[in-house]
């Protein structure tokens, strides 16, 4: 026998789940109770906004579900912020709270942390909220949130347990195998062979590359290559294809040049991108296509959204790209500088270049320099500065190494936590985090939690003393300045106070040279920038 708490380990264990993030309340601790069997790691965030971004971070960089336990009531709407901004972005996240015990349910007799219906406040920002009311349930409901997860359109999913569920006990030995998850849906017949024979007789074809093809890297890179295909990345997207690849044609769909190319391509071949206005910062303008739109999404609905395709298709990415490079019998391929369609990447590169605002040549000059001292480096980003800059101009080493909360939900006090996230699955590779100095103090407790993770993260902050993009914004449309000129402690003082190591370079060689030695300490490491420091061109 077992309770419903130990059982819950046991099973996630058995999905492979490795590390848990949360913070025990007295609704929870049952939830604890068996986790010292189990080989999953628990990481004590300093807030459950935290917890959310930190699951958001290692599921974006492991593919993996991000899970948290969270406390009933305030820990419920303290997550719900983390779970909007990964419900923008497609990210896999397991969230399993506490509730009242069920007797208590909606009668607002004033409970500890009690809520008219955590599940109706939810419902926005998950794929599906559900309460346990049984401990024999346990199995089909996480089968349920896995199957989104690896089948469907990835997005949170609660899980509550009533408090008096929790500690039922079950006959654990039956029940603790996890279900067959079905394969992600592939491409019918009829519409792989229009598709095929379409790109077969392109004469001027273009990719559009979003999130949704982070894990079919390879094949989407061998059909660029055999179509001689310009390739647009989403933010989400980068690294698809690797720096300088020739057929790299840019990312902002709001710039002139990249719009005109999309409009005259005569067939686009779009993968995984739900074309959202974040990817067309800051002047987002309505598509139009005079060539055939051919749209692979895993989502059915995401598919009608917006505008209307030629020919849409839902399925996973790779199987997609895998079943069209069979059928148009692609083999191994190589990247060609001098071929009809990198001339064409290349123009468009160079015509998007011209309408970089001032901000992205800067902040480009100071990422070549982190690059070069860590070339294989996972950027993190917060809703700041230099984000939007990179997004326009930055290019990944490999796939599932770029992300921010710039695009979907446009969240502030990602980048710290989801940072912490990211280090945690990728431990072997060095982890940037681009933070803003307003945005940093939203999670600034999270140093805590990094140093008691033992989580050797770098954060490269951006100090403009406020709230500078949104005193830009005030200037440029002739508003009075209120409210983004804001107190900005000493980061140096409070970075070491947490226990971190601090910096402050004084040239882009100083620059590179400290992030190298941050990459080898076995201590976090803030590298701080002001906009007014004199040698940042």
């Amino acid at each position: 026998m077992a309770t419903c708490g130990e059982l819950l380990v046991q099973l996630l264990e058995a999905y492979g789940v490795d590390l848990v993030f949360g913070i025990p309340g007295v609704h929870t601790v049952e939830l604890y109770r068996g986790l010292p069997m189990t080989r999953i790691r628990h990481v004590t965030p300093r807030h459950e906004q935290g917890a959310g971004f930190m699951a958001d971070g290692y599921a974006r960089v492991s593919g993996k579900p991000g899970v948290c336990f969270i406390i009933t009531g305030p820990g419920m709407t303290n997550i719900l912020t983390a779970m909007g901004q990964a419900y923008a972005d497609s990210v896999p996240m397991l969230v399993i709270s506490s509730v009242n015990r069920t007797e208590e349910l909606a009668m607002g007799d004033g409970r500890l942390h009690e809520l008219p219906s955590q599940r109706n406040l939810v419902a926005g920002v998950a794929a599906f909220s559900h309460t346990l009311l049984r401990p024999e349930q346990l199995p089909q409901v996480l089968a349920r949130a896995f199957a989104i997860f690896r089948s469907g359109r990835p997005r949170p999913v609660h899980i509550e347990i009533p408090i008096d569920v929790i500690t039922m006990q079950v006959a654990a030995r039956d029940i603790v195998a996890p279900r067959n998850i079905p394969l992600a849906p592939a491409p019918r017949r009829a519409e792989l062979e229009r598709a095929v024979a379409w790109l077969r007789d392109a004469k001027s074809p273009l990719m559009v590359l979003g999130g949704g093809a982070a894990d079919a890297a390879e094949a989407a890179r061998s059909l660029a290559e055999h179509l001689d295909a310009p390739v647009i990345h989403t933010a989400n997207a980068k690294g698809i294809l690797p720096p300088g690849h020739p057929l790299r044609a840019g990312e902002n769909m709001a710039y002139p040049p990249i719009h005109q190319a999309i409009r005259e391509a005569d067939v686009v071949l779009a993968v995984g991108s739900e074309f959202g206005e974040t990817e067309m910062y800051p002047d987002p303008k309505p598509f139009v296509f005079d060539g055939k739109l051919i749209r692979i999404d895993i989502d059915p609905e995401q598919l009608v959204r917006g505008f209307g395709a030629d020919l849409p298709i839902v399925a996973d990415a790779g199987a997609a790209l895998a079943e069209i490079n069979r059928a148009l019998g692609i083999a191994a391929t190589a990247a060609n500088g001098d071929t009809p369609g990198a001339r064409r990447a290349a123009a468009i590169r160079q015509a998007a270049k011209k309408h970089w605002w001032p901000a992205v040549h800067r902040h480009q000059k100071i990422i070549e320099a982190v690059s070069a001292a860590l070339p294989d480096m996972i950027l993190v980003g917060d809703s700041a500065e230099h984000v939007y800059a990179l997004n326009q101009s930055y290019e990944a080493p490999r796939p599932r190494s770029y992300f921010s909360s710039s695009t979907g939900y446009g969240t502030l006090g990602y980048g710290l936590p989801a940072g912490l996230g990211a280090k945690l699955a990728a431990p072997d590779r060095p982890v940037v985090v681009l933070a803003g100095d307003g945005g940093l103090q939203f999670t600034i407790g999270e140093l805590a939690a990094a140093v008691e993770a033992e989580v050797p993260l770098i954060v490269l902050l951006w100090n403009n003393d406020g709230y500078g993009e949104i005193k830009n914004y005030m200037v440029g449309r002739q508003i009075q300045p209120i409210g983004v000129d804001i107190f900005t402690p000493d980061f140096q003082t409070i970075a070491k106070g947490f226990g971190w190591e601090a910096r402050r370079p004084d040239s882009y060689a100083a620059l590179g040279a400290e992030m190298k030695s941050a990459a080898a300490r076995n201590r976090p490491t803030i590298i701080e920038l002001r906009a007014d420091d004199p040698w940042i061109a």
